[in-house]
């Protein structure tokens, strides 16, 4: 993985732009957001995570964060698009108070869950766990931060 760039690289680059604050698509994605956590916490509570469901967990997991990024950004009036996007709303972690370490591992969720969607990349029940442990730290704080 290569090193993350700041998000203002982003900028300069054309894969985040300026636009108007969009709090209709933004309140959408984190009411999305909301469902997908309260769904992903019940998977944990009832039939709980296991080699065979570990890449649905880290893939809904990541789609969640990603959904409560964006809403953030939207707030901001930023978007993303085209190649790089991710890493770019990843990036913003940084603008928005995260430390290194939790970027880190964002990126590196990033990371995997491209590897899973086209390259076949299989991820055992101890990364999911670490990822369900991830999520249930920053959800709450991006979601907060959303209000």
């Amino acid at each position: 993985m290569n090193p993350m760039k700041n998000f203002d690289e982003f900028l300069r680059e054309g894969i985040v732009k300026k636009q108007h604050i969009d709090m209709s698509r933004a309140r959408f994605l984190v009411k999305e957001s909301e469902k997908a956590y309260q769904f992903i916490t019940s998977i944990n509570k009832g039939m709980g995570i296991n080699d065979d469901n570990a890449n649905s967990i880290v893939k809904l997991s990541y789609d969640t964060i990603m959904e409560l990024i964006r809403a953030e950004m939207l707030m901001h009036g930023y978007n993303a698009a085209g190649q790089g996007a991710h890493e770019a709303e990843v990036s913003y972690l940084k603008n928005i108070g995260f430390s290194e370490n939790d970027i880190q591992f964002a990126d590196q969720l990033r990371y995997f869950r491209n590897g899973m969607m086209y390259y076949g990349k299989i991820l055992d029940k101890e990364y999911a766990e670490k990822v369900i442990e991830f999520l249930n730290r920053v959800y709450p704080r991006i979601k907060n931060m959303s209000k």
